[in-house]
């Protein structure tokens, strides 16, 4: 049996207490860079039109990323979710090897 100080601290506690479910922290989504990178075989033409085609860049922009990825090796395309660069990934990298072009993108952790 239970004495009653401690039935009545029972009580006492469930009817003054709130009850409260935790709620998981959301994290904010990971975002991705796709990066394009330099090599000696794809020409700056078809790099400023993967990147107005597929990345819906500007003229101006296109060819500015472009210039930036032949003097520094390579140059952000753009920043996504992680689904959205692979997916960017894999349709650049078939075109560019249904025109013949060597062109490598890969997709990093922003």
């Amino acid at each position: 049996m239970v004495p009653p100080d401690d039935e009545f601290d029972s009580e006492d506690e469930r009817e003054g207490s709130v009850e409260t479910k935790e709620r998981p922290k959301l994290e904010k989504a990971r975002r991705f860079k796709v990066l394009l990178h330099n090599d000696d075989y794809t020409t700056m033409e078809f790099v400023v039109r993967v990147l107005t085609q597929f990345f819906r860049k500007s003229e101006t922009e296109a060819t500015q990323i472009m210039l930036s990825v032949h003097h520094k090796g390579a140059g952000v395309a753009g920043v996504y979710s992680r689904d959205v660069a692979e997916t960017k990934v894999a349709e650049v990298m078939d075109y560019a090897k249904e025109n013949g072009m060597p062109l490598l993108l890969t997709a990093e952790p922003e």
